[in-house]
């Protein structure tokens, strides 16, 4: 049937055997005898390293710690702090450690750094009157030993709860690997769950949400899997396979994703998925790994067993025709999934296959609309909009559409209709649309927003508001001409604060967002500490307010220049 596979099958298992035979899947081996745990608990994870997430895979480890803080974070290993990071979301505040083997490691969502740390990045905060500061640091400032205490677990930054992210990195390449490679493994005698099967008929034709597909639901445990309802099923044509799959650890109840998927026919791997390491760049094409109209329209995640021609990720390690099969020779055939956890256990579910006869025709992609290339640089314009797609930012052939729709009320142009919201964008690509002259004096408070409600800013120029937009949807321009909102909490005029440790203030803005926020006391910077998750900003009280009356000013602006402002008097 597919005799042209046969050679690269043979290299395939050639190259990776020696790791087969350990029973997981990588391209090299890692040092076990190096690092140590990052904390003195028992190892439990939130989150595995590779699973999937909004827009990324998840880069590390996700310790828990108790649905609490504050427990003592441990060098893993000898070394030297390279980088200290204070970020509003993100790792919230993040210890970058660079060791002598070639790796680095990575603590993130920490309550508080070790006093030297801390003293380092307050004196730069206030250098820079900044909260935000992302420092580089020489190998003499801070060297460690492995054990010694660098932080305090935490919660900070985009963390949905006590927890510590831990990961390891190449120093080199900067790609992130798989901490468990290195033995710092998670107690996991559970193989995967598989919930279901994806088929995807792909005619030669680009994938997209009018791909044809279908999802058979299984049934079995203990890793023995099989079709709800047995049979053989006929399928001709060039065919993608898909998967529904996930994974539990013996120590918690989370569900987090799984190691390996391979697909086999006939007993040969014809797709191979692994997630042994990845570089940051490529994160974004886990909308390419997964089926994202149907993870848009259901919240399903499924995961293709075939690789879009536009997603260069290192998570491939074999394919053979990017996983995609023919069947055309009217012959039974067997198709399996092997999926597999970092700890080797394994979930397995096959299905038979009844093979149609080869059509005498090829199919031709006849585009509705304008035919753009994956590898090339696209442009698409009309006398009120403009579209420059870049090559990378496509992961297949696109039949890309246009239309617009009546404008909304507030809005300065028409709904620009920017093909649609079910193919994915790897990085982000020029959208440029031309607003009604009545916009008049507000071009510098200009916006391109879209229907979701989402800004993505913009810049007026040459008769247009440009921008660069991270998805395709429905935009349109609008004008951010309202100041940020400031909602004192616990602060007012002629307040006495003297049994206060902290005073509290909730920011926001309705549109472009908050660009910058400036905290004064008696016209003296201070330092203001702006929470991702409650969005509250802070002051801690230290010993350079003294007792007496003081003036507290706080000043927000938003992306547009808008800005609101906030004074009162106090008493310490």
């Amino acid at each position: 049937m597919i005799k042209k596979y046969g050679a690269a099958i043979f290299l395939f298992f050639t190259v990776y055997s020696h790791v087969f035979a350990q029973g997981i899947i990588q391209s090299r081996q890692y040092p076990k005898n190096y690092f140590r745990y990052p904390l003195d608990l028992p190892p439990v994870t939130a989150g595995s390293f590779g699973e999937l997430r909004p827009n990324h895979f998840h880069s590390g480890l996700d310790f828990k710690t108790n649905h609490t803080t504050g427990y003592p974070v441990h060098a893993v290993f000898d070394g030297y702090v390279s980088r200290l990071r204070v970020q509003f979301g993100g790792f919230g505040n993040a210890i970058y450690i660079t060791h002598p083997n070639g790796y680095s490691t990575v603590y993130g969502h920490i309550e508080r750094f070790s006093p030297a740390m801390e003293k380092i990045v307050r004196e730069a905060q206030y250098k820079a009157q900044s909260f935000e500061v992302d420092l580089k640091l020489e190998p003499q400032q801070i060297p460690l030993c492995k054990d010694e205490v660098i932080a305090w677990s935490g919660n900070a930054g985009a963390s949905e709860g006590p927890h510590l992210h831990f990961e390891i990195r190449d120093t080199q390449t900067e790609e992130t690997i798989n901490p468990q490679l290195f033995g710092l493994t998670i107690p996991d005698k559970i193989p995967p769950t598989i919930y279901a099967i994806g088929i995807y008929h792909l005619d030669d034709m680009p994938f997209s949400e009018k791909t044809t597909r279908r999802f058979l639901p299984v049934a079995g445990k203990a890793g023995n899997y099989h079709l709800t309802k047995p049979g053989i099923i006929n399928l001709s044509g060039d065919i993608g396979f898909g998967i529904s799959t996930n994974d539990m650890t013996s120590v918690s109840p989370n569900h987090n994703g799984i190691y390996s998927v391979e697909l086999k026919l006939d007993g040969k791997t014809v797709y191979t998925f692994a997630v042994e390491r990845f570089a940051f760049d490529q994160t974004h094409a886990i909308n390419a790994y997964i089926d994202y109209p149907e993870f848009l329209k259901t919240h399903r995640w499924v995961q293709k067993c075939f690789i879009l021609p536009g997603s260069k990720i290192s998570l491939y390690p074999q394919s053979i025709n990017r996983g995609i099969i023919s069947f055309n020779d009217n012959a039974l055939h067997k198709v399996e999934y092997v999926v597999k956890d970092v700890a080797g256990n394994t979930s397995t579910i096959s299905i038979n296959v009844k093979s149609g006869l080869a059509e005498n025709h090829l199919s031709v992609l006849k585009p509705a609309g304008n035919l753009f290339r994956y590898d090339k640089r696209n442009e698409f314009s009309t006398d009120k909009v403009k579209v420059v797609i870049n090559p990378g930012n496509l992961y297949d052939d696109l039949d890309f559409t246009y239309s617009t729709l009546p404008k909304k009320q507030g809005a300065f142009s028409v709904i620009h209709c920017i093909h649609n919201r079910f193919t994915p964008v790897h990085d982000n690509y020029d959208l440029w649309i031309k607003p009604d002259s009545s916009i008049g004096k507000f071009t510098g408070k200009a916006v391109i927003v879209n229907t979701a409600g989402i800004c993505e800013g913009g810049i007026y120029e040459d008769g247009y508001v440009k921008t660069q937009a991270r998805t395709f949807g429905e935009y349109y321009v609008r004008i951010d001409t309202v100041p940020p909102k400031i909602v004192p909490l616990n602060i007012k005029n002629g307040i006495n604060l003297s049994k206060s440790r902290r005073i509290f203030l909730r920011i926001g803005d309705n549109l472009s967002g908050v660009k910058t926020y400036t905290g004064t006391i008696d016209n003296k910077w201070v330092l203001m500490e702006w929470d991702f998750k409650s969005k509250i900003l802070s002051y801690t009280f230290n010993n350079d307010i003294a007792s007496g009356k003081h003036v507290f000013e706080l000043t927000v602006t938003d992306n547009k220049e808008n800005s609101s402002q906030f004074t009162a008097e106090f008493h310490r």
